[in-house]
């Protein structure tokens, strides 16, 4: 199927690495121009030139914290007015563990900062030239979390769920303008934020990270963890010329992990 994907320009958040980077690299095979968003300038520099070399796609790179408001800010002025990106991948690394309980303020607010407010300004940014152009995909990366709380992931399950609202709404909005937004819900996709929980939850349990992988694994239906890969064709669909019709919804790449319908 060809994705319609060649010669359109794509707006990656978080694009140095874990599913980020697997989208990227997806949407440069496609023949898409990437601009590469992450905190760390360098490795942004590294992805780009491995990605230029390999697809001859131009690939531009601009480092961000998210929690930096003023920087957040004077980003998203380039993004109205230099890269009028025709796609957006909306996606902020995940906050540490903990219970619904004690967590501070600090971190609650610096969670909601990059996890939802800063991306809320992003996406009003890179949306104007959507909606003018008549043309645009913008794709949230969410957790499972949203359907079925993960435990100890409480600030993740709160704010990543405020995430979902905003993007059913803005879907809404938007239709009627060519613009599609859809949530993408991975489970056990085998990244380094997922080897950090299960490091985690083997810390807790007391046991070896090999043997919680292992019970993992064993309880998924797939039997195995899912690959970025894999996780990255199921968003270049949802932001193809293809996928027009789909909107709104939130599509779960989790090999069977949550078992309501």
């Amino acid at each position: 199927m060809d994705l319609g994907l060649k010669g359109k320009t794509a707006l990656i958040m978080g694009g140095s690495q874990g599913l980020g980077l697997a989208i990227a690299e997806r949407l440069a095979a496609e023949g898409a121009d990437l601009i590469l968003s992450s905190r760390r300038a360098e490795t942004l520099e590294e992805v780009a030139a491995s990605l230029r070399a390999e697809h001859g796609v131009t690939v531009r790179t601009n480092a961000l914290d998210l929690t930096d408001t003023a920087a957040v800010t004077e980003f998203c002025a380039r993004v109205r007015d230099e890269y009028k990106p025709d796609i957006l991948l909306n996606n902020a690394g995940g906050p540490p563990p903990s219970p619904a309980l004690g967590v501070s303020q600090e971190t609650w607010a610096a969670s909601a900062q990059s996890l939802l407010f800063s991306l809320i300004q992003v996406t009003e940014a890179a949306v104007e030239g959507m909606r003018a152009r008549k043309w645009g995909r913008i794709v949230a990366i969410g957790s499972s979390g949203v359907i079925q709380p993960i435990p100890n992931l409480a600030v993740s399950n709160t704010i990543r769920g405020a995430m979902a609202g905003f993007c059913k709404t803005l879907a809404a909005e938007v239709a009627g303008d060519g613009v599609t937004v859809n949530m993408i819900l991975p489970g056990k996709i085998d990244t380094m934020r997922v080897g950090q929980l299960d490091t985690a939850r083997a810390k807790r349990e007391g046991k070896t990270l090999e043997e919680v992988r292992t019970q993992i694994a064993a309880s998924l239906p797939a039997k195995r963890y899912g690959q970025p890969e894999e996780f990255a064709n199921v968003a270049a669909f949802l932001m193809s010329v293809p996928a027009g019709y789909v909107t709104g919804q939130m599509t779960r790449v989790d090999g069977g992990m949550i078992a309501s319908i």
